[in-house]
């Protein structure tokens, strides 16, 4: 973006440190701190201005250890299925579910369909599908970037996407909520260092 003066504005060096952060301090996130970034999250764009994204905050040690251990019970079903040996299931889930159960702040990000609009064929109604989700994903970004400026760690989880249904049946949410993407955040305990990128060269093209 071009200033009225000419001048090419610098990227932001928030957008270019950011980082996934895995590991977090014990320390809690305040009510207000949670607020901005929700709100944070609600002003990204959405497809026609639908806002189809919903937002569940999940702070409770019932409710993360009630969450992680029924995808760690459907991920371990997965890995069998897969013929990952005993030992390697055992270590993937205690990670996984320490993951989701430390972080002081867990947020499930998903949408509905409710309010997009609904077309009779299929090929539009998918099509208004993948809006919703790009629409959520914009939510998270944004979620992402405040938590970051506001000295906060973050790591965006997909595991949702491979058992919506137990996700639904875990936090007792609605049949329409569709699952997208769980955040885990906090104070981070360790800096890690920011990931290479691939030049622009090698993932833009010009007409």
């Amino acid at each position: 973006m071009r200033s009225s003066g000419g001048d090419v504005a610098a990227v932001p060096a928030l957008l270019l440190t950011r980082r996934t952060v895995r590991f977090y301090k014990p320390d809690p996130v305040s009510d207000e701190l949670v607020h901005a970034l929700l709100e944070a999250a609600a002003a990204a764009p959405t497809a026609h201005n639908a806002q189809p994204v919903r937002y569940v905050v999940i702070r409770s040690p019932e409710a993360k250890q009630r969450l992680a251990d029924q995808m760690a019970r459907r991920w371990r079903r997965d890995l069998e299925r897969s013929g990952t040996p005993e030992a390697s299931i055992k270590v993937e889930l205690r990670f996984s579910t320490r993951r989701f159960t430390e972080a002081p702040l867990l947020v499930l990000v998903g949408y509905t369909m409710a309010e997009m609009d609904a077309y009779p064929d299929r090929a539009r109604r998918g099509a208004e599908q993948i809006m919703a989700v790009q629409s959520a994903a914009a939510g998270v970004q944004n979620l992402l970037l405040a938590a970051s400026a506001n000295g906060l760690g973050a790591c965006w989880c997909c595991a949702p996407l491979f058992c919506p249904g137990v996700v639904r049946q875990a936090l007792d949410l609605a049949p329409d909520f569709v699952p997208q993407a769980l955040l885990t955040i906090g104070y981070p305990a360790h800096t890690p260092p920011v990931p290479p990128r691939k030049p622009l060269d090698a993932i833009v093209a010009y007409r």
